[in-house]
């Protein structure tokens, strides 16, 4: 079983810093089936530096208070319902990391719950299993504190940097547009207002992303009906909040689907 194996100490990590990922994951079907948002997450598991652990901030667990999972072996969690058996079937069988749970505690500082029984929701599963089908990285979840304003949690983001020169991949997990009760299922693209928004983020991404992003309510009267709830937004904000000074962002996966899902993906570093 791969254990997390912090790469601070070792001669390597000056060249070690990992990238940090945003995936909107959409619906729970993108685990199993073969579309091009599967393919692309394969890709990238193949084509980034192999992480020593993931640090996974899904829109799937909020609680008072942040927390983190510290369990030895994580369960699947199938946090859904409505979908084939074939979904429900489905394990990932990664191992957990303790250590990598208790340095996210230290640098967060404060209160931070080390959850020994919490297993990984679709949020991470879903994308992990296209990534790294071997289930042979070692992977931690982060919830979202509900107390916290959006500003709050791109400061959580910013004190989790030094895990990028620790070989930990941090993946958010969530989607820029998730408007459930407006979604139609025979849809391929998204609606207007959708797609207005969804280039609204896109835009102040690339412009820099930080205080813009961290106000998503105010990049147009769209979000209203693009964020109806934070908790699919806000795991973007902890992944742009891991970006240097003068780092790229690659937008990734670029669709809205469904008509009111983004499936943006972005790469920062």
């Amino acid at each position: 079983m791969a254990q997390y194996r912090s790469l601070a100490s070792t001669p390597a990590a000056a060249t070690t810093r990992m990238p940090a990922l945003f995936v909107g994951h959409g619906s729970p079907l993108n685990a199993i089936e073969d579309n091009e948002f599967h393919r692309a997450w394969a890709r990238l598991g193949s084509q980034l530096p192999w992480p020593a652990a993931v640090l996974c901030v899904s829109a799937h667990w909020e609680t008072q208070g942040p927390a983190v999972t510290s369990g030895a072996a994580p369960a699947t969690i199938h946090d859904f319902g409505g979908f084939p058996p074939e979904l429900f079937a489905v394990k990932y069988p990664a191992p957990g990391a303790p250590t990598l749970a208790a340095r996210v505690a230290e640098l967060l500082g404060g209160e931070v719950t080390q959850d020994d029984r919490r297993g990984l929701d679709h949020g991470a599963w879903s994308v992990l299993r296209a990534m790294y089908p071997d289930a042979d990285v070692p992977v931690v979840q982060l919830s979202l504190d509900r107390g916290r304003a959006p500003e709050e949690h791109a400061e959580l983001g910013r004190a989790l940097l030094p895990l990028r020169d620790e070989g930990v991949l941090l993946l958010g997990s969530g989607n820029v547009v998730h408007n459930l009760g407006l979604l139609q299922w025979n849809l391929p693209a998204g609606f207007d207002w959708a797609l207005r928004f969804h280039e609204r983020v896109k835009a102040a991404l690339v412009a820099g992303g930080g205080a813009a992003l961290a106000r998503p309510r105010e990049l147009g009267p769209e979000a209203e009906l693009a964020i109806p709830s934070a908790e699919h937004f806000l795991p973007l904000l902890y992944v742009d909040a891991l970006r240097r000074q003068g780092e790229s962002v690659a937008l990734l996966t670029d669709r809205v689907v469904l008509g009111s899902i983004s499936m943006l993906s972005v790469l920062v570093g």
